[in-house]
């Protein structure tokens, strides 16, 4: 019998999500950190759930079912036969974690019920890998594809290989718990000084930077790697399963050192740290990819888990692996098991017939947030005291692309927030690409981060191949690319370190790495017709049809949701001008009350 609303949940370990599905269709999704502005939130998605049940006009007591993303009890079974295993060490992480889960995890249905004000209907469980499998598969354009799943871990599996046809989806084989990939790398992201579960960009962004130089040591002693991709990790040097750290002093006498103390200094040891592991990442990628296709004979993939936002990895997978097409969820990570948590329950347990895509896939562009009327934005200018102008007919997509053009940097708020960690042009930060400070600026001055991270270009997909080795679209920046060798500008420097980030290195150098390198967003008028025509605009305007495109946020907060979170996020950084539905908001035309009154509870919006 086929469904009609299934919601989807996943939470209680980090970025806690909630999606709706009407039939096969995505209805609404979006992430509890939106709304409580608390990053990476991991506590019942609440606010996410009601906006979902509000886009469609429904309340709880018309869903078919709830479905959570893994099975607590399975979970719970591998956090007490990991301790057996390794007891008495780990007693005191023990004491710590089993009276969380008794009183909480293991009373999810409760919290499933009470959180939804009192549901009283069917609640379903998924296994945490086959909601990430069915995240991958079934919005993918693809009637049959090639799945890999790969994270740090969910009840048991760290990575998984099946297949999808139609509305089935099959999992024919698991890695599992302590072997974990997603668990490796989050190791060196502890070991480099970043925080784990979120550090791990940083530390692919540092890659180029360094050496390969701890390879070998990699693979000698962390661990044995089998031709399929598997492999066993060496867990003298590893201290996540029963302590409260992840690596140990076994690991500190291998690579020079212990973890750096966060926020210190980065030196050459992390760099080559980085820049070693992200290479052991991207061959066992490599070589679980190709032992897929040959596994299931299929000649298109599906990925997802946290592993499958290494855009790096996936970029070498796209140009050296044996698939013809690669289609990357691109919420990979827990949020997007909301997603696989639905669509498991609509065609596993309802029998929901999948619709046929026609080559494109039914994320919608990730723009499945709520969205505001320009009712709704005056009124937040207003009560901040703002200045700004109207305009209509495209008027602000112009006024955009002239600012940009004149080298401002402009906050972009428009129509739907994205789902997924990636800002594709609804909630961005947008500069100018060609401009060799604009790296420096954008770090130090609006993000506020670290001065190495890169910046990803969004371009205009009919002009994507000028500029990019490119093959076919990329609308989700889940793929790193190299810069055209016609584009790239060669040479020498006396530059070292973390210095090389001021080289210039092509005729786009904002958005170009170290490595000649950069993650792409292509840019069609079809799926972002708005964005589309703002790019569209600074091209005619520059003869450059792309842009810098960032997410709308600064360091260690949520990307903003909502015209109050933008106008306080413009108040307090340098962002030049903000242009938010059909108004334009410039700096220079504001009160100094406004800017520092622009905060969410100033202005009374929530």
């Amino acid at each position: 019998m086929a469904s009609g609303y299934v919601l989807g949940v996943s939470a209680f370990y980090h970025d806690s999500a909630a999606c709706l599905l009407a039939g096969d269709v995505i209805v609404a999704a979006a992430q509890e950190e939106r709304f409580t502005r608390i990053k990476g939130d991991e506590s019942f998605p609440a606010h996410a759930a009601r906006y979902c049940l509000a886009e469609a006009g429904v309340t709880a007591a018309d869903l078919d079912a709830v479905v959570f993303y893994e099975k607590p009890l399975l979970k719970f079974e591998r956090l007490i036969e990991t301790y057996l295993n390794i007891a008495p060490r780990g007693l005191g992480s023990f004491r710590r974690a089993a009276p969380l889960w008794l009183k909480e995890r293991l009373y999810i249905e409760r919290d499933l019920r009470s959180g939804l004000g009192g549901y009283t209907g069917k609640i379903v469980y998924t296994e945490h890998h086959e909601a990430h499998a069915a995240s991958a598969f079934f919005p993918s354009p693809f009637d049959e594809a090639a799945i890999l799943t790969i994270d740090g871990v969910g009840e048991w599996a760290t990575a998984t290989i099946g297949a999808g046809r139609g509305s089935e989806l099959e999992i024919f084989e698991e890695l599992r718990f302590p072997d974990s990939l997603g668990l490796l790398y989050s190791a060196f992201t502890y070991q480099a000084g970043f925080r784990v579960n979120s550090g791990e960009y940083k530390l692919m962004g540092l890659a180029p930077f360094g050496s390969p130089c701890y390879v070998d040591r990699i693979y000698s002693q962390l661990l044995e790697l089998a031709d399929d991709g598997s492999f066993t990790l060496n867990q003298k040097f590893f201290d996540y399963r029963g302590g409260l750290r992840m690596t140990n002093q076994h690991f500190d006498r291998l690579f020079d050192g212990p973890p750096r103390t966060p926020e210190g200094p980065l030196t050459q040891r992390e760099m080559d740290l980085a820049c070693s592991v992200q290479q052991v990442c991207e061959e066992i990628v490599l070589r679980m990819s190709t032992y897929a296709h040959r596994r299931t004979g299929l000649d298109k993939l599906c990925m997802a888990g946290g592993v499958a936002l290494n855009a790096v990895a996936n970029g070498r997978l796209a140009r050296q692996g044996p698939f013809a097409e690669i289609w990357v969820q691109p919420a990979a990570g827990d949020a997007g098991g909301a997603i696989g948590a639905a669509y498991c329950a609509a065609h596993k347990y309802f029998g929901q017939p999948r619709q046929k895509h026609e080559g494109t896939d039914s994320m919608q562009g990730t723009f499945l947030g709520p969205a505001f009327t320009p009712d709704d934005v005056r009124t937040t200018l207003r009560r901040a005291g703002a200045h700004y102008e109207e305009s209509s007919g495209g008027g602000a997509e112009d006024s955009a692309a002239e600012l940009i053009a004149e080298g401002k940097v402009v906050g972009w708020f428009q129509g739907r927030m994205e789902f997924g960690p990636r800002a594709l042009g609804a909630r961005s930060i947008l500069a100018d690409a060609r401009d060799p400070a604009m790296q420096s600026r954008l770090n130090q001055k609006i993000k506020f981060r670290e001065g190495f991270r890169p910046f990803a270009p969004s371009v205009l997909s009919e002009h994507a191949g000028e500029y990019f080795d490119i093959r076919g679209e990329s609308p989700y920046m889940t793929f790193v690319v190299p810069v055209t060798e016609s584009r790239r500008f060669e040479g020498s420097s006396n530059s070292v370190g973390l210095q090389r980030v001021a080289d210039i290195r092509s005729q786009i150098p904002a958005v170009t790495h170290l490595d000649y390198s950069a993650r792409v967003q292509t840019v069609s008028r079809g799926q972002n017709p708005v964005f589309h025509s703002l790019i569209s605009a600074f091209a005619e305007r520059t003869g450059c049809p792309l842009v810098v495109n960032t997410s709308f946020n600064v360091r260690g907060e949520p990307i903003v949701a909502t015209p109050a979170d933008a106008f306080a996020c413009f108040a307090r950084t340098a962002i030049d001008a903000l242009v938010i539905g059909p108004f334009v908001v410039r700096r220079e035309m504001q009160s100094a009350q406004s800017l520092a009154t622009g905060s969410p509870a100033a202005i009374g919006i929530d």
